[in-house]
């Protein structure tokens, strides 16, 4: 029986990937490293920084300082606070929720918790909010949302996970999870009988009832 619902953050909640992968593409631009934004958005989704920026290290020969990193961090804040919008539906799924809800994200707590705020999420989630920076354990690994779990109070078979990256459900699947796959490009998916592909946020209530009835 599910009694808890774990969100990923980036791509799920907010309509971020692109932005992300924009703002890399500007940063690598101003060293002279040319990398397509949608490109990498394909290839990098659910991926945390480090790695992302270690396989763009060794496709370029090129080591990225930790000016770099901090650069990149603060030029994302200001294209969220400007540009971040909540993900199209999600507003109007979480109002019928009756479930406990957190957030399980990748991305360091000050991302989580500012793109919370900006896309006005924040009084669906509160506090609930955890990131994989607080245990240094990331997608696929299933820590983070065995975290959450055990945070939230709930066996991690209790629980659904709702990813929008093959990472985040491998994770969820690691983890002993149910998963719903966001997935409004459709692209390719992980097929197992415990992740349901949605492919708009509208989908969420109705398929949230199912899981839990299977």
């Amino acid at each position: 029986m599910i009694k808890c619902i774990l969100f990923d953050s980036d791509g799920t909640l907010v309509d971020s990937e692109y932005l992300g992968h924009l703002c890399m593409e500007h940063q690598l631009q101003e060293i002279g490293i040319q990398e397509n934004a949608a490109s990498m958005k394909e290839k990098f989704r659910g991926w945390k920084l480090g790695a992302l920026l270690e396989s763009l290290q060794q496709k370029h020969n090129y080591k990225f300082d930790e000016l770099f990193i901090s650069d990149y961090r603060s030029a994302l804040n200001i294209m969220f606070k400007n540009q971040l919008k909540a993900t199209p539906g999600i507003l109007a799924a979480l109002q019928k929720i009756d479930l406990p809800i957190c957030v399980a994200s990748s991305g360091p707590m000050s991302k989580i918790t500012l793109a919370m705020k900006v896309t006005g999420l924040q009084k669906y989630f509160g506090k609930q909010l955890f990131s994989a920076y607080d245990i240094d354990s990331w997608k696929p690994e299933p820590d983070l949302f065995l975290y959450a779990a055990k945070s939230m109070g709930f066996e991690p078979k209790n629980c659904l996970v709702v990813e929008d990256s093959l990472v985040g459900l491998q994770a969820a699947l690691a983890a002993d999870m149910t998963a719903i796959h966001y997935n409004p490009e459709k692209e390719p998916s992980l097929k197992h009988e415990s992740v349901t592909e949605i492919h708009h946020m509208d989908q969420l209530n109705q398929t949230i009832i199912k899981v839990k009835n299977q």
